[in-house]
């Protein structure tokens, strides 16, 4: 019996699942902590988090898993890996934590990134990164270096989240090609390291970790780390994605023209090409996808809202409170298709891609004392959200991405029926729910890394479509309205 172990490291918590890599099927499952991590916010537009607050929820999750599942540890074949992308942590030569990691939805970095793109030329990033190197890892290197100099000179390596938990369990320092990209720190057009970006920032390449490919063997769990997580020395360390790339790739989502999405604490929509392509504004990136390769390129395509359930996470802990996400649902089905004009815009976590790095916070509109009650609200919210991710797709659709069919997980947002039928309502999608999340895709990615599977079609045995979710025609009109009345606010928002 061979097992494989999945850890999803996000922002809000950490997810681990135990596979039986024969069957597909889960096996135990656990997340640490009950409640969502902190992110830390000294300044307005600041989001930060410990590693170390990381490594002991995993640790955590690790041992309640063990201990569910009741197995030999020894039977686990291979351990994977996927994190919340863009963060930047920095250790010094003993491999501490130099400071804490500035996090994905930080903004501190818009200006540096924008002045970079200015001095190196738009178009020549556009054709060599893809992007601009925008509010990235690369940005927030160069802020801590600005900014905090002492820090600065202490530096050895510099991480992502997931390479940072990736050496707790190895002792290694190591990236990957994929991870590279989400920091605007590869080059596609020459197939290397973003030097062009490290020597505008005056920074030295000595600071990026080696580059492994995303399926293979990482490393093995030290005798510490062993004892920590409750597994066995020697186990293989063997897949390690960002969460959104390996979102996709928990769907089967490897291939052009698939489409996956996701709504955690951000919305994404990440569509798959053969082809390079990116945003004259940047407002949707351009990634390494899991699978690519310099010889057969994978590229993903992806639509970020950073306000997104954290939204409606906001909403339950300060304004229902006592009642959980299915009631909040279910309340929020009281109301209307389009909340009798009541509109929300879900930007109050940090700068937002899609608005070209703009920072306008989080709004409501229309709202009126004798109409509205909290049912409308609720319901805006989710539907503010669902035409946040509308005005990105049609960002993508200038880029030639389609969303006829969009797969996702059977969580998160996904399971408030309101929000899957306005998303597909609203995008004129075809939404299928699948029976997988972050952390079982990072197991199924260890497998393949390790060689379990002979190939990756049966890395997914045992995923399974959940439901299918069709456009809703008799909402249609109500939602065509709304949105037009959500965007002219919007607009009216950005052109003040």
């Amino acid at each position: 019996m061979s097992y494989l172990l999945g850890f999803d490291s996000g922002t809000s918590s950490v997810k681990a699942s135990l596979l039986d890599a024969e069957s597909g099927k889960v096996i135990a499952s656990a997340t640490s902590p009950a409640k969502e991590m902190e992110i830390i916010s000294h300044k307005s537009g600041w989001a930060e988090q410990r590693p170390d607050t990381w490594w002991e929820n995993l640790r955590v999750a690790s041992k309640k898993v063990v201990k569910e599942s009741g197995i030999d540890v020894g039977d686990i074949a291979a351990i994977g890996i996927t994190y919340q992308m863009h963060g930047l942590v920095a250790v010094d030569k003993q491999l501490i934590p130099l400071r804490p990691s500035i996090i994905w939805c930080d903004s501190r970095a818009v200006e540096i990134g924008r002045k970079a793109c200015e001095d190196m030329g738009e178009q020549f990033c556009l054709e060599n990164f893809l992007n601009s190197p925008g509010n990235f890892t690369a940005s927030k290197l160069k802020w801590v270096m600005d900014n905090e100099p002492d820090i600065y000179e202490k530096i050895y390596k510099i991480m992502l989240p997931g390479d940072y938990l990736a050496m707790k369990m190895t002792g290694k320092v190591t990236t990957t090609t994929s991870g590279l990209s989400e920091g605007i720190l590869w080059n596609f057009k020459h197939k290397r390291a973003a030097r062009e970006v490290m020597q505008c920032y005056g920074i030295s390449e000595d600071f990026l970790p080696e580059v492994m490919d995303t399926f293979s063997v990482h490393g093995q769990l030290t005798v510490g780390a062993a004892v920590e997580l409750g597994l066995k020395a020697g186990t293989k360390v063997a897949y390690r994605a960002g969460d959104q790339p390996n979102n996709a790739f928990s769907l089967n989502v490897l291939n052009p023209g698939e489409v996956a999405a996701t709504a955690g604490t951000s919305g994404v929509v990440y569509g798959i090409g053969e082809k390079s392509s990116y945003d004259s504004l940047s407002r949707v990136n351009t990634f390494a996808h899991v699978n690519y390769a310099n010889d057969n390129p994978r590229y993903g395509v992806l639509l970020c809202v950073n306000g997104a359930g954290i939204l409606n996470s906001w909403l339950k802990h300060n304004i229902t409170t006592s009642i959980d996400y299915a009631e909040i649902n279910e309340m929020a089905m009281a109301a209307p298709a389009g909340s009798v004009g009541l509109s929300m815009l879900p930007y109050g976590n940090g700068a937002e891609r899609t608005l070209a790095n703009k920072n306008i916070g989080a709004s409501v509109f229309g709202l009126n004392f004798n109409i509205h009650d909290k049912s409308h609200i609720l319901r805006a919210a989710q539907e503010g959200i669902v035409f946040a991710l509308k005005y990105g797709l049609d960002i993508m659709g200038q880029m030639g991405v389609e969303s006829k069919t969009v797969r996702a997980g059977n969580a998160n947002m996904f399971l408030s029926p309101l929000f899957a039928t306005a998303f597909a309502t609203v995008t004129g999608s075809v939404v299928e729910l699948y029976n997988t999340d972050g952390s079982q895709g990072a197991a199924r990615g260890a497998g393949i890394a390790c060689g379990l599977y002979a190939s990756n079609d049966d890395a997914f045995v045992g995923l399974r479509k959940s439901c299918e979710i069709a456009p809703d025609e008799s909402l249609s009109d109500s939602y065509k309205e709304a949105y037009g009345l959500w965007l002219s606010r919007l607009n009216a928002l950005l052109n003040d």
